[in-house]
């Protein structure tokens, strides 16, 4: 797929951890590497208002194309 979530490389730059990351989002450490591993299939728009709202970012900050 060509969409890429760069969650890795935020939590890198905040120093979180994948498990802190899941409890303050509201989701499991495994629904995280789904995203990480780029194998999720959608992105619901409360868990990508959530990710934001945690990681103080926009989601053009987590989202990249890739032809």
């Amino acid at each position: 797929m060509p969409i890429r979530i760069t969650i890795d490389r935020m939590l890198a730059e905040r120093g979180m951890s994948v498990r802190d990351f899941a409890d303050a989002v509201g989701i499991t450490p495994a629904n995280v590497a789904v995203l990480k591993n780029g194998r999720a299939k959608a992105v619901r728009f409360s868990t990508l208002d959530a990710i934001c709202r945690v990681l103080d970012c926009q989601p053009g900050d987590l989202l990249r194309y890739e032809d």
